[in-house]
């Protein structure tokens, strides 16, 4: 969990030069037909080394001293042992993302253990939230640390729970973290990330004061704290050598499995899904950062889609008409309209529709144009006919989705019915309003 931080703040080759210098899976190479006026390094070309299993690739680039002997490291490898469960259940969890988490720690040329640090912050679940401090997203980002670091929270929109932001912001943090106040150390630097910086340079203030050694393996942390790199450090040691330990890793390819693609402009992400040729529950796995229907009015990064559904998606997103894509429509005030009541109606914070609209107060004049979220009106309008039930009991299993498609409904249309966000989970034995 990430806390607010103190304001301190070769091989030649006949006929060609070539340097191959292998850097946690990256290959180095400068080829000698590169212009005389290019710098050497400017010459240089990356190739990423081909793996099997995610699982090699990380192996490949793992630097930190795993200190198996240490009491503290040992007792976590023996919890991991005695819960392998836990295990399996994490590392499905980190299916989509390893890969490209490895990836993004090995172009920073930082330790591989790095990657594995989701596994003890959320279990890599991109929706995680700490049940008391606040802390969200697979790298547990508390709310005032997102900001400094850029992620955005806004009505649309968590930057914590976006896997790509989120992972550049936590490696730039960490990375930070260990040149600022550590000279390199990536223990200490590991500590401050879970407890804060403040909370570490004291403790090793306090031991300096004492005459004791200012490591992490000396210093008097939080109990949380404690635990935190001895666990990461057990972790990293069985993904190692898992038959050391008894224990199995089920393979996860090293194989490419999103891909980013523009939406150039706002998009449904029902209408994303249909597009992409894929599920609405896929593609909100996929990008967890959006918080309502569609992604943000503006200023919005790449979608991530399944990879192999990359060509067809931007095919059909280049043919798509413009007036299929707006999820916001246009409405004539009427005499006696609130724009409270019309927030309401359209289920959107106050705020959302006055700054949409560039309001400066709730006043509004018959006949004044205001646009507002989706066609929800029409959408209520045209359920009715085709659904002659009125209500419907949620069985284990059900969606949003699953339900909307047997009751003639789309998703969003279920959940405005309902007063809910498309990305709410539902519960067995909830009642759910068709008309």
């Amino acid at each position: 969990m990430i806390t607010p931080r103190p304001h301190r703040f070769v091989r030649c080759l006949t006929g060609a030069l070539v340097l191959a210098t292998s850097l946690g899976g990256v290959c180095l190479q400068a080829r000698a037909d590169a212009p005389a006026a290019r710098s050497f390094y400017n010459s240089l070309t990356l190739q990423k080394t081909a793996y099997h299993s995610v699982w090699e690739r990380l192996r490949s680039g793992m630097t930190l001293a795993h200190d198996t002997s240490n009491p503290r490291v040992r007792a976590w490898i023996e919890w991991y042992q005695a819960h392998p469960r836990h295990l399996e259940h994490t590392v499905e969890q980190a299916r989509p993302w390893l890969r490209f988490v490895t990836l993004q720690v090995e172009n920073r040329n930082i330790p591989a253990e790095i990657a594995l640090l989701p596994f003890i912050e959320s279990a890599y679940n991109p929706t995680a939230r700490h049940p008391y401090s606040g802390a969200t997203g697979m790298w547990q980002f508390m709310p005032v640390t997102g900001d400094e670091m850029g992620l955005d929270r806004t009505w649309w929109y968590d930057g914590r729970k976006d896997v790509v932001s989120a992972t550049s912001a936590a490696l730039g943090y960490l990375d930070k973290q260990r040149t600022r106040w550590y000279d390199g150390d990536w223990l200490l630097a590991l500590a401050a990330y879970n407890a804060g910086a403040g909370t570490v340079n004291r403790a090793q203030a306090l031991a300096a004061a004492r005459s004791r050694p200012t490591d992490y393996w000396h210093l008097h942390l939080p109990a949380e704290t404690m635990d935190y790199v001895p666990k990461l450090l057990a972790l990293s040691a069985i993904i190692a050598h898992p038959a050391r330990y008894g224990m199995s890793i089920n393979t996860i390819p090293d194989k490419k499995t999103f891909a980013e693609v523009r939406t150039h402009g706002q998009l449904d992400l029902e209408l994303a899904a249909r597009l992409a040729g894929t599920s609405l529950e896929e593609i909100r796995a996929l990008n967890p950062g959006y918080r309502r229907w569609a992604t943000r009015p503006a200023n919005n990064g790449p979608l991530l889609i399944p990879v192999h559904r990359k060509a067809a998606f931007e095919q059909a997103l280049a043919s798509l008409p413009a007036s299929e894509r707006d999820t916001w429509q246009r409405y004539t005030v009427k005499p006696g309209d609130a724009l409270s009541v019309i927030a309401r109606r359209y289920n959107a914070p106050l705020h959302i529709i006055k700054a949409r609209n560039n309001l400066t107060s709730s006043r509004l004049r018959a006949g004044q144009t205001l646009l507002v979220p989706g066609h929800v009106d029409q959408m209520l309008a045209s359920a009715a006919p085709t659904t002659p039930q009125a209500r419907v009991i949620v069985s284990r299993g059900d969606t949003l989705s699953s339900i909307a498609s047997q009751h003639g409904l789309t998703t969003r249309q279920l959940a405005t019915i309902n007063n809910l966000s498309t990305a709410d989970v539902l519960h067995p034995g909830q009642t759910l309003s068709l008309r």
